[in-house]
């Protein structure tokens, strides 16, 4: 949680590469920076699910493993 939290605050409004632009290429500038702050959070989301999946799954398989033999 820590990540997202990070990764949505370190979104910087009016980076240094777009120092100098005006109008629409400041604008396209700003808006790609955006883009690229959307795609690293849904990284770090997906990654989490993707993690959390995987204990669930080893989990329900130690579960099933354990469980006590039908007589």
């Amino acid at each position: 949680m820590t990540w997202v939290i990070t990764g949505i605050a370190s979104n910087d409004d009016n980076p240094d590469s777009c120092n100098g632009l005006t109008g629409d290429s400041l604008k396209v500038c700003q808006d790609a920076g955006d883009i690229g702050t959307t795609i690293g959070v849904g990284l770090v989301v997906g990654f989490w699910v993707a993690a959390d999946f995987i204990l669930a799954l080893t989990y329900l398989i130690y579960r099933l493993a354990t469980r006590p033999q039908r007589a």
